[in-house]
């Protein structure tokens, strides 16, 4: 049965309501696609039959799944990282298990996981795999930073490790400070004792905006016009910086690089403005600036099974059960209501770092 519902002039195809009624731990509902495209016109809701899971499998129920850009990106077709078609969209989540396999020893019905590998299609009530696909978190871990655990807390993480030799007292500087990835980067530092100047474009509610990310345990914030007549590395208020992150690109990148110390790097991990990245031959030939770029999703590609990805997990975890580290400004969305989470993330233009959260436990 397919009844059409009429959100504006859309039209999306599934009774959802009738759909989630249904469901039970052998029929489940997901998202899919089956064409690159506007997510709008192109995501869909399915039912499916679960199997029992086999010996190394385990059958996870979905508690949250975040809406990512990267996942609007990679539904559109124009994410570097293409999963095979049809495909169920959804890279981060957590869920809770609801049954293992004769072989699996190390997870057992209850316990909380969150995916391992990319594309493995989160936005689903229930998905069976193998057991090596999921990590087990603490069930103390807050349900947002569970959920979106695994992409924005990561990335701050690992810029802030493996670009510059960083101890207590030294400065970062970043655009974009009010993402989801910036707010790690200001939580983190703070933790480890890093000052950090935080950019952001101006808006409105600029003042409440300010007043957040300081919370947040950012030392400084500004407006980008700001930052080009900030006056507090005349004054040695402030160490300049030995790392720049970039998320912006454009003249925002051009503005964060002009006061790195110098041998210092710019990290690229995203370009919200769609500007290049423009470097003065005097910033590369007089500073001798590292100009570097960072993707979670090939580092994770390459570190998958490491040592150090464990350790990471750790480390992030501790600090979020341990009230250091929160989950971003977020808004949870019912799944029923998934075009919701899709449009809001549509239409965002860099401007919030709100976080759009599918939640499967309604």
């Amino acid at each position: 049965m397919s009844i059409a519902l009429n959100v504006g002039k859309l039209r999306i195809a599934g009774n959802i309501s009738t759909l989630c009624k249904k469901l039970s731990t052998n029929v489940a509902s997901k998202l899919i696609y089956f064409e690159y495209g506007d997510p709008i016109k192109v995501i869909h809701v399915e039912q499916e039959n679960l199997s029992e899971p086999k010996e190394q499998e385990v059958l996870v129920k979905m508690l949250a799944a975040p809406v990512n850009p990267a996942d609007i990106n990679t539904i559109q077709g124009k994410y570097p990282s293409k999963p095979q078609l049809p495909a169920v969209p959804g890279n981060e989540g957590v869920g809770i298990v609801e049954k293992v396999g004769s072989d699996v020893v190390d997870i057992t019905e209850g316990d909380h996981v969150v995916p391992l590998t990319n594309n493995l299609g989160t936005w689903r009530t229930h998905i069976l795999l193998n057991s090596d696909k999921v990590f087990k978190v603490p069930k103390e871990l807050g349900l947002v930073e569970a959920a979106t655990l695994t992409v924005n807390p990561c990335t701050a993480y690992r810029m802030l490790r493996d670009f510059a030799v960083l101890k207590p007292g030294d400065t970062v500087i970043q655009n974009g400070a009010n993402s989801a990835c910036g707010q790690n980067v200001i939580q983190i530092c703070k933790s480890w004792g890093i000052r950090t100047i935080n950019v952001v474009r101006n808006r409105p509610e600029i003042n409440e905006l300010k007043t957040f990310l300081k919370n947040l345990g950012g030392t400084y914030v500004f407006t980008e016009d700001e930052l080009r007549t900030t006056d507090i590395f005349r004054n040695h208020q402030i160490e300049k910086p030995k790392l720049a992150l970039n998320c912006v690109g454009g003249k925002s990148a051009l503005d964060i690089m002009r006061y790195l110390q110098n041998s210092s790097p710019i990290v690229t991990y995203g370009g919200m403005s769609r500007e290049p990245v423009t470097i003065p031959t005097s910033a590369l030939i007089f500073k001798d600036i590292q100009v570097r770029g960072f993707w979670m999703t090939k580092w994770t590609q390459n570190m998958g099974d490491s040592v150090e990805r464990i350790e990471m997990f750790k480390e992030l975890i501790s600090m979020m059960t341990s009230n250091d580290l929160h989950g971003p400004s977020h808004q949870m969305v019912k799944f029923k209501d998934y075009s919701e989470a899709l449009m809001n993330t549509l239409t965002i233009n860099g401007m919030t770092g709100k976080k759009f959260i599918l939640d499967f436990t309604s």
